[in-house]
């Protein structure tokens, strides 16, 4: 147990006193401010920064008595002048993260996702939430950085493996390459955006939405609840389908084969009356066109549009299911069917 002179006893009690009246002097301010509605921080703001705002008033009051030369011996001065230094970048770099988690949330309460044209929303949850992966990336590297440069004999060592280590750190950085690239990956696609949050994909056959964009990977959930981890260097190098590039709304297409006497015009009648009647239809698009004539049947295309990709799926499902009804219906007799010509050879007399 170190030994401290009298004074140095009396400041320790002073000095928790002050630090204890000195947090909860900050904690009620802060609280009080996030109570303000018109106030960036939040409410739980306050009890979010508790520890980190322990930490740093705890690390000033030792700075103070370092200043002050309270201690009676050398090495307890080096012990709190390392741990106060520590506490404080360490503790201002807590701060930092947590302070901007606050200011993203409160940007991104502007923008909906759950709205129908959500495209700029995407747009700015995508861009935030890679924004937040590399500042903290950054803020806890440097702060560790600077932590460890501010020891003396950490800083020596750290410079004489780093003169003394050349070639391996060549050979490091080559084999980190891969790494490198992912994370540069995951910066291009925050600026350039090929992808977003809730974008609809199709990634290596699989039909999805991109439920998660990360510095090095990217979560796309499929239709069926599964989950692809894909790479974010796969969205930078490789070519992939996107539905929702520019907006949400899409184009559905259904093929019905018919034989060659079923009449056009009452298929495009129903199938505007459908249309009409269906909440699936943005009411923009309805086309019915052959598209091309076999030997056996000819092929109708369908083309309708809807508000987004889900919706455009139910559509076509359900175009395709009432005009085949329709059609068994009304023309029974234009259903698809094998013509055969069969010819009897005249008996020679």
């Amino acid at each position: 147990m170190l030994e401290l002179e009298k004074s140095g006893l009396l400041y320790l009690v002073s000095a928790l006193v002050i630090l204890m009246v000195s947090f909860g002097l900050a904690f009620y301010i802060i609280r009080k401010l996030g109570k303000n509605p018109t106030n960036i921080l939040p409410v739980n703001f306050a009890y979010k920064i508790r520890l980190p705002l322990l930490i740093f008033l705890a690390s000033i009051i030792a700075r103070i008595a370092i200043i002050s030369k309270i201690f009676r011996f050398e090495a307890t001065y080096e012990i709190v002048s390392h741990l106060s230094t520590v506490g404080i970048i360490l503790s201002v770099a807590w701060f930092l993260i947590l302070l901007f988690r606050v200011v993203k949330k409160r940007m991104l309460k502007k923008y909906d996702m759950a709205s129908d044209d959500n495209l700029k929303a995407r747009k700015v949850y995508t861009q935030y939430m890679i924004l937040e992966n590399i500042v903290i990336f950054i803020i806890v590297i440097l702060a560790v950085g600077i932590a460890l440069m501010s020891v003396e004999s950490i800083r020596s060592v750290g410079i004489s493996v780093l003169t003394s280590a050349g070639i391996a750190g060549i050979i490091i950085g080559l084999a980190a390459q891969k790494a490198i690239a992912t994370l540069l990956a995951g910066i291009q696609i925050a600026i350039t955006q090929p992808i977003r949050l809730d974008d609809v994909v199709i990634v290596e056959g699989e039909w999805g939405w991109i439920e998660e964009i990360n510095l090095t990977y990217v979560v796309v959930r499929v239709w069926d609840k599964r989950r692809l981890v894909v790479p974010t260097t796969y969205f930078i190098e490789k070519t992939f389908q996107n539905w929702t590039r520019s907006s949400a709304d899409i184009l559905g297409t259904v093929f019905i084969y018919a034989d060659y006497g079923l009449p056009l015009e009452p298929l495009r009648e129903e199938l505007t009356r459908l249309l009409n009647n269906s909440s699936l239809w943005d009411g923009n698009v309805n086309v019915l066109q052959v598209t091309n004539a076999s030997e056996k049947t000819v092929e109708l295309r369908i083309l309708v549009s809807a508000k987004n990709s889900p919706t455009a799926w139910d559509l076509r499902v359900h175009l395709r299911e009432k005009l085949l009804d329709f059609i068994q219906k009304n023309y029974p007799g234009h259903l698809p069917k094998a013509r055969v010509s069969i010819e009897k050879d005249q008996e020679l007399t």
